[in-house]
C-alpha cells in the first residue's frame, strides 16, 4: 500500500471508532481487551494518536521518554469530552502525516522504506484494530477491514512485529504455520522454532528472511484477509476460518504472540 492509502485507512478506520464510541455507554465491557472498558481503549487509542503526530509533525529523532510522552498526550479528557478529544486527536495525527515531507527524519520503531511510511502504516492499523474492538464493545461487528487493508496489516504484524528478536512465538520443535487468504494474491508460511519467527512465501527462498520451508504445513489457515488479520491479532474465535492441521498450533499463538514493539 502507498502511504496516502494508509493515511485514508487511518482517516475511516479513526471515524468509524469514534462513532461506535458515541453512540456506545463508555462504560461498556470491551470483549476484545477483558481488562478494558470502552472509555480505555478510546483514551488509549487517542494517546497514541497524539504520541504518534508529535513524531511526526514535531521531528523527534529520539525515543520520548516518560516526561515527554505526558507532554504530548496531555491531560486525561472527562468522560463528557472524550469522544471529542479523540476526535481532534485523530484530526491532528491524518493532518500531520498528510502534509509532512516524504523525506522527514524520525523515530520509529518497525523496518520501513521511510518514516512517514511508517508512521502512515503503523497508525492505519492501530486505529482498524482498535476499531473492530469499539464496535465490539457497541455490540456490532462493524464495516470490514477493506481487503487491502487487512493482507497489508497482515504482512506488518509478521514481518514486523513477530518475526523480531523480543518477540515471544517459539517452538522447542520446529512447526510450520501456512496463512491463505481467499480474496487476495500471496500467503505467508512460518516457521517456528526456538529462532526468530522465519517468515517465507511457500516454496520460496528469500535471502533476507531466511531460507524457504515447502508447503506441506502443520497447519493451514484459510480464509478471508479480513478474517485471518483479525485472528492473528487474537480478535476473532478460530471458527471463522478453515482450520486444517494440528489446531495445537493456533493455541500456541494465541499464547506467545504478543506485540512488543520496542
Amino acid at each position: 500500500m502507498e502511504i496516502i492509502e494508509h493515511i485514508d485507512a487511518l482517516r475511516r478506520e479513526g471515524t468509524l471508532l469514534a462513532d461506535a464510541a458515541a453512540r456506545t455507554d463508555l462504560d461498556a465491557p470491551v470483549p476484545t481487551c477483558p481488562d478494558w472498558r470502552l472509555r480505555d481503549l478510546v483514551l488509549h487509542t487517542g494517546q497514541v494518536h497524539r504520541w504518534a503526530a508529535a513524531y511526526v509533525r514535531d521531528g523527534h529523532r529520539e525515543l520520548l521518554d516518560a516526561d515527554g510522552e505526558r507532554a504530548v498526550t496531555g491531560p486525561e479528557p472527562a468522560d463528557a469530552d472524550l469522544v471529542d478529544w479523540f476526535r481532534a486527536g485523530h484530526a491532528a495525527l491524518v493532518e500531520a502525516l498528510a502534509g509532512a515531507p516524504a523525506g522527514l527524519d524520525c523515530w520509529s520503531f518497525l523496518p520501513a522504506p521511510s518514516p512517514l511510511a511508517f508512521w502512515a502504516r503503523r497508525q492505519a492499523h492501530e486505529t482498524a484494530v482498535h476499531r473492530f474492538d469499539a464496535d465490539a464493545a457497541a455490540g456490532a461487528e462493524g464495516p470490514r477491514v477493506a481487503t487491502g487493508l487487512a493482507l497489508d496489516g497482515i504482512d506488518e504484524l509478521l514481518r514486523g512485529f513477530m518475526a523480531g528478536s523480543r518477540a515471544r512465538v517459539r517452538s522447542e520443535q520446529p512447526r510450520t504455520l501456512l496463512l491463505q487468504p481467499t480474496d487476495g494474491p500471496g500467503s505467508w508460511l512460518l516457521t517456528i522454532s526456538q529462532e526468530p519467527l522465519v517468515v517465507t512465501a511457500p516454496g520460496s527462498t528469500a535471502p533476507d528472511q531466511g531460507t524457504g520451508v515447502e508447503a506441506g504445513a502443520d497447519l493451514t489457515l484459510t480464509g478471508p484477509a479480513h478474517e485471518l488479520y483479525l485472528l492473528l491479532w487474537n480478535r476473532l474465535p478460530a471458527e471463522r476460518v478453515r482450520l486444517t492441521g494440528d489446531r495445537s498450533l493456533l493455541d500456541l499463538w494465541r499464547e506467545t504472540a504478543a506485540v512488543n514493539w520496542s
